[in-house]
């Protein structure tokens, strides 16, 4: 526990980004559970989805 409190507070914006692209991909897979896509368009779906959490903790560590 000691190990990850250490890695979180040495990149703290690499945590963030994954925790915000967690939270959501979740989202993003329980809204589109009944949209019929295919495999191929969700997959595309879920990396544009992580790479916009990046995005937004980018600009958000901009201040």
């Amino acid at each position: 526990m000691d190990r990850l409190r250490a890695t979180t507070a040495r990149h703290p914006y690499l945590t963030a980004w994954l925790a915000l692209a967690i939270a959501m991909v979740v989202v993003l897979l329980w809204a589109a559970k009944d949209a019929g896509l295919l495999p191929g368009q969700m997959a595309a779906l879920v990396v544009t989805t992580i790479l916009l959490a990046g995005a937004c903790v980018w600009i958000i560590s901009w201040e």
